[in-house]
């Protein structure tokens, strides 16, 4: 029920920060569409609500994670321009596996979803039991997962692992 609820809170200021008007119409409009979504998402969107109100959790969300996305999202949007530009650079298209030391849903989620959102890669598969990510990745470096953690992990792991996993930031 607190996953409903949340959702219907979060798809309603979404529906609000959208819309921008304050008309009695588009209020109603987006209660009806988010309790909708509320209804059929809800308990898909978090499992454990609870850590999301953790003040410190939402401190490294805002002030880590969200700056060094940010920053990564504009690199490799130069990366994969550049590329564009000099057809001569080299690309060497693959898919590459991930170790993720995440458990939770939503951290595993967060990660494959910034690791998607960076040009130059998308997540192919989430292998949940075993922490496993397949990437295709527009320039494959090096074989190994270690190189491959450094390249595409290492950059959103520690954080998410702060911010999601229960263990961590009580």
């Amino acid at each position: 029920m607190k996953s409903r609820i949340l959702m219907f809170t979060f798809a309603f200021a979404v529906w609000c920060i959208l819309c921008w008007v304050p008309d009695t119409q588009h209020l109603i409009a987006g209660a009806v569409v988010a309790l909708i979504v509320a209804a059929i998402m809800g308990s898909m969107f978090v499992t454990r609500p609870h850590m999301l109100f953790n003040p410190i959790r939402v401190f490294y969300f805002l002030f880590w994670y969200i700056p060094i996305f940010i920053w990564e999202l504009i690199r490799a949007n130069f990366d994969v321009a550049y590329r564009v530009i000099h057809p001569s650079m080299p690309i060497k298209p693959g898919i590459v596996r991930l170790k993720t030391e995440l458990k939770s849903d939503t951290g595993l989620t967060f990660l494959a979803n910034s690791i998607t959102l960076t040009p130059g890669t998308l997540t192919v598969d989430i292998n949940k039991d075993d922490g496993i990510l397949y990437i295709h990745w527009i320039n494959v470096v090096g074989s190994d997962p270690e190189t491959t953690y450094r390249e595409i992990g290492s950059r959103f792991e520690p954080m998410l692992k702060k911010i999601f996993e229960e263990d961590v930031v009580k």
